[in-house]
């Protein structure tokens, strides 16, 4: 536990991405087997304990120190596994425990059977190993390292490259040994040979300014849907629909499996489509995150593919091919499936930056989120490019709100109040329409944190309730109906726009402003 916890150390303290890289290739090389898969693992969000809850580990600190002296330790430190970790008395010789050990046992415990477990170790380990094992049960390591730079570090290691390790990650097991001795010289992993992920090519945010210098006639451009990027894989027998990151939710939509009747890889859009009309995003979002879809589910909500790219066909790697070519190999795959639940997303007609903006400005559904556009001679590269494609998405939502609450951030943040539960007014009340903890600079962090402690009303834990006297312009995505918040809406990525010190709060705006937002909605 003592190198895995000097690594997360490291992380959270090194702000460069080159740094974080060094450190985890330094440990990935030199850490044994298991120990530094279940450690991969853990920093890409694939394993999964469930069995320390906060309540759990509350209920073990308070055993051991007075119950309110805790509550103001959490209320000061805002994590609750960074107070346990300090807080917890030292019983004496400070001794070490394998990471593996720690994730095999915690796996096949029981929750009171692991909170046993987790007791005594903790009372064998030092602040820093505590602290690392806490944040290893509980799963938040927070260390500002994502799958795919972990995967990036991974490629330092040994020979194959990042792209590589993402086409055969779906196919891993824990501790993921096949993978590290690949890397190490030895043959690749069987596992993935069936039905491989493709890693995904990615576009770059654009505005009308960058634009203005390229030439319009060089780029194709499509509408931008609300739904989430899918590879469809159909190779050698076995259908696969995955995420842009790998993951595999083919058990969560077998209607659109059931259906893969081709051999190759195919890029698009999963959206809800009921008939030739797009439904909102919160539709698809019931289904997301499902191990399995009924089927009133499906019946209710059936899943659709509107398609950008073809990858492979019938044994032919097209990815090399300009985005002309696999656009037309594209619509002739599709001709040859005939299956209704697949299209196309088309091509839009533009000549001129402005008549493309005007499109932008008026799409003909409500859940299309912008325009993309592609260089005509594009090859399909994994990754993220500079300059073949490009995201030209529609100007965000804006609504000026009040701050009722305020909470303490977690890692680097926790010395902060920097989470804003923020209200819009119905009639004479403010009724809370969402939740940020983005958007301001460290400046005004401090000042927004200055404010929370000088208008505090009431506390609640590690949460404060305040005075309703500051205005934020609050910047979000898209709005979904929602039947578990008061309001009845949820936003989409919402994060503080500007901090209006100027604005009174009688002067912000009322829930009818928002809900007149809403997209229409959609009856099966």
């Amino acid at each position: 536990m003592k190198a895995f916890a000097a690594l997360l150390e490291r992380l959270a303290f090194t702000p460069g991405r080159n740094a974080k890289l060094a450190h985890l290739e330094g440990y990935f090389r030199d850490a044994p087997d298991p120990d530094r898969g279940y450690a991969l693992a853990a920093l890409t969000g694939d394993l999964s304990l469930g069995r320390v809850k906060p309540a759990l580990l509350r209920g073990l600190a308070e055993e051991r120190v007075d119950p309110e002296l805790f509550a103001l330790s959490y209320d000061y430190v805002g994590d609750l596994a960074e107070t346990v970790a300090l807080i917890w008395p030292a019983a004496g010789a400070e001794g070490d425990l394998r990471l593996a050990d720690a994730v095999e046992s915690l796996s096949a415990l029981g929750r009171v059977e692991a909170g046993q477990k987790l007791a005594g170790w903790l009372d064998t380990l030092g602040p820093s190993e505590r602290l690392a094992l806490l944040k290893l049960a509980t799963g938040g390591l927070r260390v500002g390292v994502s799958a795919r730079l972990a995967r990036a570090a991974l490629a330092r290691v040994g020979a194959p490259e990042v792209e590589e390790i993402e086409e055969v990650w779906h196919g891993l097991e824990l501790p993921y040994r096949e993978l590290f001795a690949w890397l190490e010289g030895g043959p690749r992993p069987e596992a993935a040979a069936l039905a491989p992920f493709r890693p995904v090519m990615l576009s770059t945010p654009t505005d009308a300014e960058q634009l203005d210098p390229l030439d319009p006639a060089e780029y194709a451009a499509e509408w931008k849907w609300d739904g989430i990027r899918v590879q469809a894989v159909a190779e050698q027998g076995t259908a696969r629909l995955y995420t842009r990151t790998g993951e595999d939710i083919s058990a969560a939509f077998p209607d659109i499996v059931e259906r893969m009747a081709f051999e190759g890889a195919l890029d698009g859009e999963l959206l809800i489509r009921h008939g030739e009309v797009v439904a909102p995003f919160a539709d698809l979002q019931k289904r997301l995150n499902r191990k399995s879809a009924g089927k009133t589910m499906r019946t209710r909500h059936p899943a659709a593919l509107r398609l950008y790219d073809i990858l492979t066909w019938e044994g032919e790697d097209l990815r090399p091919l300009p985005f002309n070519t696999r656009r037309t190999r594209l619509e002739a795959a599709l001709t040859t499936l005939d299956e209704p639940r697949f299209d196309a997303s088309p091509i839009l007609d533009f000549t001129t930056w402005e008549e493309l903006a005007n499109l932008r400005a008026d799409p003909p559904e409500a859940v299309i989120e912008g325009v993309m556009l592609k260089r005509r001679d594009s090859a399909y590269t994994a990754g993220r490019p500079r300059g073949p494609w490009f995201k030209w998405k529609r100007d965000a939502l804006l609504v000026d709100a009040v701050v009722l609450y305020a909470q303490r951030g977690h890692g680097k943040r926790s010395g902060f109040y920097s989470d804003f539960t923020f209200a819009l007014w119905d009639g004479d009340a403010l009724v809370p329409v969402g939740k940020a903890y983005s958007g301001f600079t460290d400046e005004e962090l401090r000042r927004l944190d200055r404010f929370v402690r000088d208008h505090t009303v009431e506390r609640f834990g590690p949460v404060r309730s305040l005075q309703p006297r500051l205005v934020v312009e609050v910047a979000f995505e898209g709005l979904n109906r929602s039947r578990r918040h008061r309001s009845g809406v949820a936003m989409r990525f919402p994060r503080i726009n500007r901090i209006r010190w100027d604005k009174p709060a009688a002067e912000a705006d009322h829930l009818p402003a928002l809900t007149a937002l809403l997209p229409p909605e959609v009856t099966p």
